[in-house]
């Protein structure tokens, strides 16, 4: 949607809002005795549900979020733990619904059992959406729903109400896609910096380096509903060869490729800017989309990678090394891994840790699964879930603190070849198999004698 046309209806919409506020007013003052400003905010979810009034029905949507946004923390909680509770699907309606689909088990009687199962609270959520600007107020609620919600289980059932709509709203045809450079709104430049989640801006000048020189390129995806939010933005370093380690793309004074000579684009950095958007998924081949961008700029590059991290490698070998017959360590990895400093590793002790590393991630990748059966890195699951082929390993390529605290240092390379994307995504999504290359399998297979005579007996 061009920028202009959405101004204008966020406009309307404005107006259509300062409008039904002289309703607002009217309605609530006929029909509660308190003034507006002590209403409670429950109250006044009752009144939006209740209304029938477009304009008025913006205007409460708009007070809901605005007293929301404004409310104390623990005043928000209680806001949200109310909606959770006092908003339910009816159990006496489903129930009726239900007897009547099954004394005639008509279409029209499944929808309506399908309506009666809904909870007012989504109905509420939808409403909530209509005022202008309350997108972004409806994400950012999910953000303080996410943070309480270990200390009030009561809030999950309100969180699959919010991830129910946000599917639909934020569905992955409707983002749009634009480079960013250094000439872009330093508004949007400056939640770039705030939202990187892989490798830490540590200034303005740091931003430059990673999107203003000829061979670097940023794009962001955004929603017409938040046009000033970016949703995702991917960091990509064009370069001659797959890179095996994270400093030489950050390094400071290294010397610009010319755009034309490169054959390879590295995605180096995919970040996840809302919070309140986890676990809603934006749609397969979001790389893909980058893919064309860049193939439509620079027809002369051929190879698409990644070079990613590994964020719960570290954690699954501390699991692995607190059991004592962990199936995936032999005693000497364990002397390795012992021996290994908590903050860095000495020279010598490089070729053994490197070794019993790239061992353990092949394991890690090919064997480990959840209690569910999923792979258990998020950023694996991301990028199989696209598409792409666990293409190579590459132990001590990242050694900033959060690099070893996270994955000892483990980075790896996931390749994205246009001709298999389909396949390899379907393989994935369908029956969870990850695509890796001969040497990722070969490095799986390799293990010390120690643990080839267990795993023998």
């Amino acid at each position: 949607m061009p920028e202009k046309t959405s101004g204008f209806l966020r406009h309307l919409l404005g107006q259509v809002a300062g409008q039904g506020r002289g309703l607002f007013d009217w309605a609530f003052r006929s029909t509660a005795p308190a003034p507006l400003e002590q209403a409670p905010l429950v109250e006044l979810v009752r009144l939006l549900l209740s209304t029938r009034g477009e304009a008025s029905g913006v205007a409460i949507a708009r007070e809901i979020m605005t007293r929301y946004a404004t409310a104390p923390k623990t005043e928000r909680v209680a806001f949200l733990v109310a909606l959770a509770e006092n908003f339910t699907a009816d159990a006496e309606r489903i129930r009726a619904a239900y007897a009547d689909y099954l004394r005639e088990p008509s279409e029209l009687h499944l929808y309506r059992l399908g309506q009666s199962a809904e909870p007012p609270r989504q109905d509420a959520l939808r409403r909530l959406n209509l005022a202008p600007g309350n997108t972004l107020g409806l994400v950012r609620m999910r953000e303080d729903l996410l943070e309480a919600l270990p200390a009030h289980p009561v809030l999950a059932g309100l969180d699959r109400d919010f991830v129910h709509l946000f599917a639909s709203w934020f569905n992955r045809g409707f983002l749009m896609v634009r480079r960013m450079e250094w000439s872009s709104p330093a508004h949007i430049l400056e939640k770039i910096i705030r939202y990187e989640a892989v490798h830490e801006i540590r200034s303005w000048d740091d931003l430059r380096r990673r999107i203003d020189p000829p061979d670097r390129r940023c794009y962001a995806f955004f929603h017409p509903s938040l046009a000033d939010e970016p949703l995702i933005f991917v960091e990509v370093a064009l370069t001659r060869e797959m890179p095996s380690a994270i400093e030489p793309i950050l390094a400071e004074n290294r010397a610009p490729l010319p755009p034309e000579q490169a054959t390879h684009a590295v995605f180096y950095s995919i970040s996840n800017c809302q919070k309140g958007l986890s676990a809603i998924s934006f749609g397969s081949f979001l790389i893909k989309q980058v893919v064309e961008e860049l193939r439509r700029d620079l027809p002369a590059l051929s190879t698409f990678v990644t070079l990613s991290p590994v964020p719960g490698f570290r954690n699954w070998v501390e699991r692995q090394r607190a059991e004592a017959d962990s199936p995936f360590l032999a005693p000497e990895d364990r002397a390795v891994l012992d021996d290994a400093e908590d903050e860095r590793l000495d020279a010598p002790d490089l070729a053994p840790f490197r070794a019993v590393t790239e061992r353990l991630l092949a394991r890690y990748f090919l064997e480990a699964r959840t209690p569910q059966g999923r792979v258990i890195d998020p950023v694996a699951r991301f990028h199989l879930g696209n598409g792409a082929r666990l293409e190579r390993l590459n132990p001590l390529a990242d050694f900033s603190d959060k690099g070893w605290r996270e994955s000892y240092a483990a980075m790896v390379n996931y390749l994205y070849d246009l001709t298999a994307i389909e396949e390899n995504h379907e393989k994935f999504a369908i029956r969870g198999l990850v695509t890796a290359s001969a040497s990722v399998q070969e490095a799986a297979r390799i293990a010390p004698p120690a643990l080839r005579r267990k795993q023998a007996s």
